[in-house]
C-alpha cells in the first residue's frame, strides 16, 4: 500500500470512530427521573445532574413526581413512564410496597429500572445508587453519643417505610447499641410536611424531669430548619439537633449553632450516574434482565454504587456553604 494511502487511512481512522460514538446517542431516547416531593431543593439538585447528564449525551430527560410526599402519585407517574416505553427509569422509592410492582411491571417489559436516593433491594431494579444509608446514621448517631454524653432521650422525625430513611434509622439504633442509657423515645411521622416536625418539637421541648429530650434526629431534609426554630423560639440551645442534607438554610444553622451537624449527600451525583448507568444498559441490553444479580459474582451489574456522605459541622460548614452557592448561580 503507497505510503500516502496509509496515511489518510489513518487520519480518517479517529473520524470514523468519533461519528460512531456520535451516532450511538439520539434525542428520542428518553429517560425518565421520577422521585417524590419534587419541590424540595434536594430533588432540584437531582433533577439538574439528570439533565446535565442527558445534555451531555444529547438524549431527552424527563423529570416527573409530586411536588409533595405522595407515594400512591409517585406509582401513578411511574405507570405513565412505562406506557410511554422509555428508553430507562430512575427511580427514588418513596415506599418500596407500594411501588414494587411497577419496578418488576417495567422491568419485564424490557425496561431497565435503576433506584437511586432511596431504594426497593425486594424489586427486580437492576440496582442502586446512592447513599449508603445505614453507614450515614452510624455517622449520625456517634455524634449524638459524643454531645450527650451518652445518656439521654432521643426524637426522631421521619417517614416510615420509605427505605433510606427506615436504614438511616437502624444506623442512628446501631449507633446507640452500646449506650443503655440513650433512649429513643419517638420516632415522629412527619408525614410529608415539616410543620408535623416542627409541632411536635415544641412539645417535647416542654417537657423535663426524666421525659425530657437531649437530642432531635431529623432523617430527611425538610425538618431540619423547622426543628432549630423551634430550639431557638423555646431558648433550649443546650438540645443537640441532627439534620440531613445541605441546603443553605441548614448550614447556615450549623453556622448559628443551633443546628450541631448534619450529613450530606450527593443528589446531583446521584442522577448524573444514574442516566449515565441507564445509557449504558439501554446500548448494551441482555436477552434478559437478571431477576436479582445481587448473589452473582459474575453479574455484569453491582448491586450497590455508593455517591458518598460525610458530617457536616462548624468545621467544614464553609467548604460546603460555598459549593452550594456556586452551583446555584
Amino acid at each position: 500500500m503507497p505510503m500516502m494511502r496509509k496515511l489518510l487511512i489513518l487520519a480518517l481512522a479517529p473520524a470514523v470512530l468519533v461519528t460512531t460514538s456520535c451516532e450511538r446517542h439520539s434525542a428520542k431516547e428518553t429517560y425518565y427521573m421520577i422521585a417524590a416531593n419534587l419541590s424540595l431543593t434536594y430533588w432540584k439538585t437531582a433533577a439538574a445532574g439528570f439533565q446535565q447528564a442527558a445534555d451531555h449525551y444529547k438524549v431527552t430527560a424527563k423529570i416527573v413526581g409530586p411536588s409533595n410526599y405522595d407515594p400512591a402519585a409517585e406509582l401513578a407517574e411511574l405507570k405513565t413512564a412505562i406506557a410511554a416505553k422509555p428508553s430507562g427509569i430512575l427511580i427514588s422509592v418513596a415506599d418500596e410496597a407500594l411501588l414494587k410492582s411497577g419496578i418488576d411491571a417495567a422491568m419485564d417489559a424490557g425496561i431497565p429500572v435503576i433506584t437511586f436516593d432511596s431504594d426497593a433491594p425486594s424489586s427486580h431494579r437492576l440496582f442502586f445508587i446512592g447513599t449508603n444509608n445505614m453507614a450515614a446514621g452510624r455517622l449520625g448517631g456517634q455524634r449524638v453519643v459524643e454531645k450527650i454524653g451518652g445518656r439521654g432521650n432521643v426524637v426522631f422525625f421521619s417517614m416510615p417505610g420509605q427505605p433510606n430513611l427506615d436504614e438511616r434509622l437502624a444506623g442512628y439504633k446501631d449507633a446507640f447499641a452500646s449506650h443503655p442509657d440513650i433512649h429513643i423515645i419517638d420516632v415522629v411521622n412527619i408525614k410529608g410536611d415539616a410543620r408535623n416536625a416542627f409541632d411536635n418539637a415544641m412539645q417535647y421541648l416542654a417537657q423535663e424531669g426524666p421525659a425530657r429530650v437531649a437530642a432531635f434526629v431529623c432523617l430527611e431534609a425538610a425538618s431540619g430548619k423547622v426543628v432549630a426554630d423551634a430550639v431557638r423560639r423555646q431558648k433550649s440551645m443546650d438540645r443537640v439537633v441532627i439534620a440531613m442534607d445541605v441546603e443553605q438554610e441548614t448550614l447556615a444553622e450549623i453556622k448559628d449553632g443551633t443546628i450541631e451537624a448534619t450529613l450530606s449527600q450527593k443528589p446531583y451525583t446521584m442522577a448524573y450516574v444514574g442516566l449515565k448507568e441507564l445509557d449504558e444498559v439501554f446500548h448494551n441490553k441482555p436477552a434478559a434482565f437478571p431477576k436479582d444479580a445481587s448473589a452473582d459474582p459474575f453479574a455484569d451489574y453491582p448491586t450497590f454504587i455508593d455517591t458518598g456522605s460525610a458530617l457536616v459541622d462548624k468545621v467544614n460548614v464553609d467548604l460546603y456553604a460555598a459549593s452550594a452557592a456556586k452551583h446555584q448561580q
